[in-house]
């Protein structure tokens, strides 16, 4: 029997939506990749972390800007096939699946490292193995984290985050660190190159990713054509004023980037010297509850874009677009991304995170180009000053922003996200017969509607 279409309720408003965004962000994810940060900017994560902040605001502005102008589910995918070319939307497709796809390796990758700092006597990939298994399980079976825990969950990591900065602050006003709570060592000092900053943001930009989350929930907002490219501005300026001051503080506690014993669970490291094996404890959990929402809502949200793909014959429909005839959930496409996650075991969270942002960067980069495409030449919006600036230079600003990222991120994660997109170009030239056809289009809208859990 043919179950019922269901039609998407307009009930989002903005508080929710920013709530929405800021979970699936994970505000202590700034911890969670600290030490590697620290490392690689040689102690100025803070610059790193201002840098990246500055091209999100661009590129969170054109999402605004492509949220008005098409009010529908499907974020840079739709904005660049339908303002610029289907073919190219269907490559910008292909790469922001890297970032779903991959993203939920990358959170049980960090999760893991964490609990081993923590409980040395288990080894990194034992905890990564149980993040997949426990997550995939939930996800098949529908298991769904209400708004009351998501709130009860995003609290936890504030209140983990304010007890973090209270401790470092009375760490440094009892001498610890650089002795002072005012002190321009996080942003100058003769470790300064300017292209470490660079490497530095190119890893601070998976602290963001989530902003751009909320243009999914387009068609369940209320007014989206106001409410959706205010939420993305102000989730991506809250963000980013929590990153920069967490990773200022730290950097007043602990200054010497040198002394990591393990850059991938430094802030465990920091946590034990301002806090003590109790904090630690606490901190580790807020961590890694953190990680484990994230990562729920990430393979969740992977295998739903793979249903889509599938469903709508993109990718394959005999894999990709099945449900599981119980839970009513793309029971094949968890256990892929769960697959996939197996990855972890053999990445570092530099070139994993990297690898990440290979796909959000190239498509940030074209949602700012898509500005331009739809405002400034087809709608004709350059005929004053004040549309000039908003319709060109700013999209302009965030495409040149995200490309100076982009071309700073990890070798290795370079060469596969080149790999990856190079088989996006083949998978294209076979789907539309040598581009003689327009690729099948992806209905996202509808996903939710006609998938339990």
């Amino acid at each position: 029997m043919e179950r019922e279409q269901v039609t998407l309720r307009r009930t989002l408003t903005l508080f929710p939506l920013i709530l929405f965004g800021l979970a699936y962000m994970a505000p202590m994810i700034v911890f969670g990749t600290f030490g590697v940060e620290d490392q690689t900017t040689h102690g100025l994560a803070t610059d790193a972390y201002i840098l990246a902040l500055i091209a999100m605001l661009f590129t969170a502005y054109s999402y605004g800007r492509m949220a008005k102008a098409y009010p529908v589910s499907g974020s840079a995918y739709t904005y660049v096939r339908k303002s610029m070319s289907s073919h190219l939307g269907f490559l910008i497709g292909w790469v922001t699946l890297l970032d779903y796809f991959f993203l939920p390796m990358v959170i049980w990758l960090i999760g893991g490292v964490y609990l081993s700092a923590e409980i040395p006597g288990v080894p990194a990939w034992v905890w990564i193995v149980l993040f997949i298994l426990v997550t995939t399980i939930l996800n098949i079976v529908g298991i769904r984290i209400s708004t009351n825990v998501n709130v009860m969950m995003m609290a936890f990591q504030f209140l983990v985050i304010a007890i973090f900065i209270v401790l470092s602050v009375e760490d440094v006003l009892h001498g610890m660190g650089s002795g002072t709570i005012v002190s321009a060592r996080p942003f100058v000092s003769s470790q300064f190159r300017f292209p470490l900053i660079l490497a530095g943001a190119a890893i601070a930009g998976y602290s963001f990713l989530g902003f751009d989350a909320v243009t999914t929930m387009t068609e369940e907002t209320v007014q989206p054509e106001k409410t959706v490219p205010r939420a993305i501005l102000l989730i991506t300026l809250v963000g980013g004023v929590i990153f920069i001051i967490a990773t200022y503080v730290t950097q007043l506690v602990y200054p010497d980037y040198t002394k990591f014993v393990h850059a991938d669970s430094g802030a465990s490291e920091i946590a034990m010297q301002i806090g003590g094996h109790l904090f630690t404890a606490i901190f580790t959990a807020g961590l890694i509850l953190a990680q484990f929402s994230s990562g729920i809502s990430a393979q969740s949200s992977a295998a739903r874009l793979l249903y889509a793909m599938g469903r709508d014959t993109v990718l394959p429909k005999k894999f990709f677009g099945r449900l599981n005839e119980r839970f009513q959930t793309p029971h094949l496409n968890i256990v892929l991304v769960g697959i996939v996650g197996l990855l972890a075991l053999c990445l570092t969270v530099e070139t994993s995170t990297s690898f990440i942002n290979f796909g959000a960067f190239s498509a940030f980069a074209f949602v700012n180009v898509s500005v331009i495409a739809h405002y400034f030449f087809r709608a004709g919006r350059r005929k004053t000053l004040l549309d000039v600036l908003l319709y060109f230079v700013m999209p302009v600003a965030g495409f040149l922003f995200d490309g100076w990222l982009w071309l700073n991120l990890d070798k290795n994660a370079l060469i596969l996200g080149a790999i990856w997109l190079a088989c996006g170009v083949v998978y294209l030239v076979v789907l539309t017969r040598g581009f003689r056809r327009v690729p099948p289009e992806i209905h996202f809208h509808s996903t939710d509607d006609t998938i339990g859990g």
